[in-house]
């Protein structure tokens, strides 16, 4: 039996003990009817208190100093600017990508790169109801990362084209504003607004602003120049040769405990993905752990994006175990659930189902591409997005979803 957090309270949702009914779930109303839960496992609470979340470390001198030195540029500027990487073809076969999906693939370097791994997915149907950004441009984001370096792609879909940009975190060294590289997984990620959501593992969230996105191409004080430099040398800024970097802005960490090394089953998540379910009222970020079949089962949460836009503590508003182990990504629309699963280099899995009063209602397998990732609803295009994360099988791609909308 799924355990599901208890003790919460808010307008048209109830949150009660494992085994009892899920009153005014979110979605609930488009759900099936009840069918045999997933697993029968014994009933176990969670504490809601293991998910509360708190501001981080102030950002702010260092991004103030920035923001006088560098040039910033604007979401749909960067998609339109000059040096954009062509999109390829052909990946789809090898990443084995289910037939009549819609494909996406990087160029060769991109595509065959051991270096750089694939990992976030999230795109402007997230971020806005309108599904474009100003200025026209619908882009598909996706996280990398490198053993210690994190870049974010910008894909427009329209013109099959994409950019990376560095993220980096704004430090402040010998009184002297510069930043540094951010060593984490970017397992996850979720654009809401002006915001950019980025998973740490071990810490909790990272948040971004679109705002705030530097051209070091166009900035006096910024180069392009040493692909090893990154930071303040020398009187300039650099990007690892990138012509955009993007500063961290904020974080969100757990207020109770430290995350462990791996799954416990209690205590604060562990944040393997992150995802937006704007058919909720207020919209949900939704976050998840990747927990291996020995360890205790991962688990999900869920918070009211609006609260994360002060500075109090936040409550979450839903969490459960999850139905299976080695979940890489998930996303929920009117209360319906798609989870990815890993199996090594074999092919994964896409599971479906819902939760009912007594835990998730049967779940549906269909085989899918070799390492699908993160998972993103592009609600007017009634798609599900994910990403193919290996070398030489590596394609962005998505699958109809009637219920994503």
């Amino acid at each position: 039996m799924q355990r599901t957090v208890i003790g919460l309270r808010r307008p048209g949702v109830a949150f009660l003990a494992a085994g009892a009914a899920f009153a005014a779930l979110p979605g609930a109303a488009h759900a099936s009817p009840a069918a045999a839960p997933a697993s029968a496992k014994a009933p176990a609470d969670l504490n809601p208190a293991d998910f509360v979340l708190r501001r981080g470390a102030d950002r702010g001198e260092p991004l103030r100093a920035l923001n006088g030195l560098l040039g910033r540029s604007g979401v749909d500027a960067l998609i339109r600017s000059s040096g954009q990487a062509k999109m390829g073809r052909g990946c789809g076969r090898a990443a084995a990508v289910p037939a009549h999906s819609l494909v996406y693939c990087f160029d060769r370097a991109d595509s065959t790169t051991r270096r750089w791994v694939p990992q976030g997915v999230t795109t402007v149907s997230d971020a806005v109801a309108g599904e474009r950004w100003a200025g026209g441009g619908r882009p598909i984001l996706v996280s990398w990362h490198d053993s210690g370096k994190v870049r974010l792609t910008f894909v427009d879909p329209d013109r099959r084209t994409y950019r990376h940009v560095l993220l980096v975190e704004p430090v402040m060294k010998g009184g002297r504003a510069t930043y540094t590289d951010i060593g984490i997984h970017a397992g996850g990620i979720a654009w809401y607004g002006d915001k950019l959501y980025v998973a740490d593992t071990r810490h909790g969230v990272r948040e971004f602003d679109m705002r705030e996105i530097y051209d070091l191409g166009k900035s006096k004080r910024g180069s392009t120049a040493h692909s090893s430099w990154v930071g303040l040398h020398n009187g300039k800024y650099y990007g690892h040769g990138f012509r955009y970097v993007m500063p961290q802005t904020g974080s969100w960490e757990f207020a109770n405990g430290k995350v462990g090394g791996k799954c416990r089953g209690t205590g604060p998540l562990r944040m393997s993905w992150l995802s937006i379910d704007r058919t909720t009222s207020p919209h949900s970020l939704v976050a998840g752990e990747y927990c291996r079949p020995k360890w205790p089962q991962g688990r999900v949460v869920t918070w009211r994006l609006g609260a994360l836009s002060g500075g109090r503590r936040v409550r979450p508003s839903w969490g459960a175990e999850l139905p299976a182990d080695r979940i890489q990504g998930a996303v929920r629309t009117h209360g319906r659930w798609w989870f990815t699963q890993s199996h090594g280099r074999k092919r994964g899995t896409l599971l479906t189902t819902y939760p009912t009063s007594h835990g998730w209602a049967e779940v549906k397998r269909r085989t899918i591409s070799h390492g699908p990732e993160d998972l993103a609803c592009y609600r007017g295009r009634h798609r599900i997005w994910t990403v193919a994360e290996y070398a030489g099988r590596r394609a962005l791609w998505s699958f109809r979803a009637d219920s994503c909308s």
